[in-house]
This record gives C-alpha cells, structure tokens and sequence, in this order.
C-alpha cells in the first residue's frame, strides 16, 4: 500500500482548515485516511501549523511521500530535518502579514502626510527667491 502524507479540507465553505493526514494514496482527498497527523490553519493571521513531528518523522521513514504543500508544512514545523537529515534553508519565507484594507489606507494617509511637510519646505524657498522677483515686478508696474 503506498501511504501519502497529503492535506484533508475542513471547515466551511470559503473558510478552509485542512487536516494533515496519512492515506491510501488510492484514497479520495476527503475519503478514508490512516492517521491524522496535525493540522493546518491559512486563514488565521500568521497561519497556524500544528503537526505530530514524531508521527511524521515516523510515517517518513516508513516510506509514505508527501505532497509538495506537506513538505512544505513539514519543513516549517522542523519534522522534514528530522527524518531526512537534509538541511532546510534558513530562509522559508515565513507566512506574510496580511492587512486589511483600512491598514493600508492607515498607510497611505502617512505616507502623504509624510511627503506633505517635504514640499511645503521648498515653497518656503521659492518665497523668499521671488522677493527679487516682486522688486523686478514692482519696477515694471512703475
């Protein structure tokens, strides 16, 4: 029997949790399953990865393969060092931030009061470059 370690889809429509399972790789993605190893929350801010690394590390050396999003998970959670002894580089990206929109518009409101004390600062130098100017001015209008 060949085993995957492979995501199962929880929860609600539009609000997905999945289960990290061992399986029947003949199985249906939501069908029968082994064992449950851990679970993997990507809705959460930042994403919640909760896995069994012994039953993992376990399941790996027994020859199960995961998928390319488990390996991933596993990575992550320090099981896929474990039980490969490959060296994982130290720069998985860890999950982003996500914000939302008034964040942003918090952000770009900043910004432009930011950049708007910047362009005031050489108004103030263009004033005082245009008292020739006005002297140049006031002699034309004599």
């Amino acid at each position: 029997m060949a085993v995957k370690l492979r995501l199962m889809r929880m929860g609600k429509k539009k609000q997905p949790t999945y289960r990290v399972v061992a399986a029947d790789s003949r199985s249906p993605r939501n069908g029968r399953f082994i064992e449950i190893i851990g679970t993997y929350e990507p809705r959460q801010d930042p994403s919640v990865i909760k896995i069994d690394n012994e039953r993992a590390v376990h399941w790996l050396q027994h020859g199960a393969q995961p998928t390319e999003r488990v390996e991933k998970l596993l990575k992550i959670s320090g099981a896929w060092t474990e039980a490969t002894g490959e060296t994982v580089d130290a720069a998985v990206p860890a999950p982003a931030a996500k914000k939302s929109k008034k964040q942003l518009e918090k952000e770009a409101e900043a910004a432009e009061a930011a950049a708007a004390p910047a362009e005031e600062a050489p108004a103030e130098n263009d004033a005082t470059d245009a008292d020739p100017a006005d002297a140049g001015e006031s002699n034309e209008d004599s």
